[in-house]
């Protein structure tokens, strides 16, 4: 019995005695490749954690072939670690969920327009806060000011990282230590858990609720102010809608009351549309224009939902009230940076020009892309996935409903056209294979996002445009699973 224990203790020594030093793998010819490639010092890392991974799967008795200790097998571990470390954790992907604006997937794509204004920016100093005319200090919300107001109609704007941020910013300063009137149905919860009591109460207000969940009157909001009250506030639901017996108060109606009590009203609207979407057949969707027109005195909006531009926090409305809001010292703590200011610049310049706006920023584009475009795209992409993965999986059409997303919209659906890959097998074990379908897409060069639903892997095309199309082609050949 003694001699078994043995016998393992020296099989496990000649094991180790075959893996080579790490002076000699670091003059390998392939090593030598990869040093000329990645630097010697990601190479002698990658060593050293390739030989004492082989040492510890050697040591736990794991019984390993014996080619796994050739300086060719051991060469190409190497290879592969460096490959993985130098991958960069942020990667383009293929947004074939279904939803356009995906938080999770970097919400609105910008126009190439914006994406050249954020290479100057980054690759060449700029006036972020120069004032070219008289050659003195500038201001950076100067960058997208002139624009917001004209597209808005408002006296005044800023800009901040998030809307989040510019709704935190303008209660902080508006509203610190005193009250803030909301309706009880407008308590929202973005994503992560985030909520617009928690926000207000870190900003350092109080939340004054008014009315019911479903129905607030004018009279509520009337009855509730105080000596302590500083702010009237309306948040646009743009996550979800109530049906049924429902009552909100307008915001004209709103701003009446507030401004009769010499109060400032503020409207959140989340989304932040700059055009009406009806025009284009979509859903309405409330402006800062509109709000503003209504008597709001501050209106708060993304910058990257259905603006569709980069993540920003956009408050515009009177002179005097965004004046304060600049000064205080957290606007500094939330400010956007120069790459922020390029892209939303670019972005609002669009909008100058209505008429060509479906063709000339991505998230309007693919909002109203045409069924029959989708169809085509979808009919001509079957075939090749069919041959990719002949004998794994069934595929098909499908018609099928593209959602906004980010909070955008979540009742309204668009009609769109989607592939179905349903594995072989029904019932148990399905699942399984699922999985290894999606985590397959997951792993190409550039990952491919779907959703697994009804007992397939569904993907949406409406966001796969032409342009994508020779990329997302060419690596079917790589789908790889066991």
């Amino acid at each position: 019995m003694s001699r078994k224990p043995s016998a393992i203790r020296q099989a496990a020594a000649s094991r180790l005695a075959r893996i080579p030093a790490v002076e000699r793998v670091l003059k390998l010819s392939a090593t030598q490749a990869c040093i000329a490639e990645y630097g010697r010092t990601p190479v002698l890392m990658a060593v050293r954690s390739t030989l004492a991974a082989l040492r510890d799967q050697v040591t736990q008795g794991n019984d390993l072939p014996p080619d796994t200790f050739s300086e060719p097998a051991i060469a190409l571990r190497i290879k592969a670690a460096l490959e993985a470390a130098a991958r960069p954790r942020l990667r383009p992907v293929f947004n074939l969920t279904g939803t356009i604006l995906h938080t999770n997937l970097g919400r609105a794509c910008l126009p190439e327009t914006a994406v050249k204004a954020v290479v100057d920016a980054m690759t060449q100093a700029c006036n972020l806060e120069y004032d070219l005319g008289s050659g003195a200090r500038g201001d950076r919300d100067a960058l997208a000011e002139t624009l917001l107001c004209e597209l808005t109609g408002a006296e005044a704007a800023t800009v901040v990282n998030n809307n989040a941020a510019a709704v935190f910013l303008a209660l902080n300063t508006l509203a610190y230590r005193k009250e803030v009137l909301v309706s009880r149905g407008e308590l929202v919860e973005i994503g992560a858990s985030f909520r617009v009591p928690d926000i207000m109460a870190r900003a350092g207000c109080r939340l004054q609720e008014v009315g019911a969940t479903n129905r607030t009157h004018l009279k509520d909001f009337a009855e509730a102010l105080t000596s302590k009250t500083a702010m009237l506030l309306k948040v646009h639901t743009s996550n979800y809608v109530i049906h049924g017996f429902t009552s909100a108060v307008s915001e004209q109606r709103l701003a009446a009351l507030a401004h009769a009590h010499e109060l400032p009203l503020m409207v959140d609207l989340g989304s932040g549309a700059l055009v009406d979407l009806a025009l284009w057949g979509l859903p309405k969707e409330p402006m800062p224009q509109e709000s503003l027109a209504q008597g709001a005195d501050l209106v708060t909006f993304s910058g990257d939902k259905l603006l569709g531009g980069p993540q920003a926090g956009i408050i515009v409305g009177r002179k005097d009230l965004v004046a304060k809001i600049k000064k205080n010292p957290l606007k500094r703590a939330l400010r956007a940076d120069k790459m922020t200011y390029a892209a939303l610049e670019a972005v609002l310049r669009l909008y100058r020009d209505p008429d060509r706006l479906a063709q000339t920023l991505p998230t309007l584009r693919l909002l109203t892309r045409p069924l029959a475009e989708i169809e085509a795209t979808a009919r001509t992409l079957l075939p090749l996935l069919e041959q990719a993965l002949t004998g794994k999986a069934t595929l098909s059409l499908h018609p099928c409903h593209s959602q906004i997303g980010s909070g955008s919209l979540p009742v309204d659906k668009l009609p769109s056209i989607g592939i179905a890959i349903t594995p072989p097998i029904k019932g148990k074990g399905a699942g399984t294979v699922l999985k290894k379908i999606e985590q397959a897409f997951r792993e190409l060069p550039v990952p491919v996002i779907g959703r697994v639903a009804e007992g397939a892997f569904r993907l949406d095309i409406r966001c796969l445009e032409d342009k994508d199309m020779n990329g997302f082609i060419t690596q079917l050949g790589q789908l790889k699973w066991a």
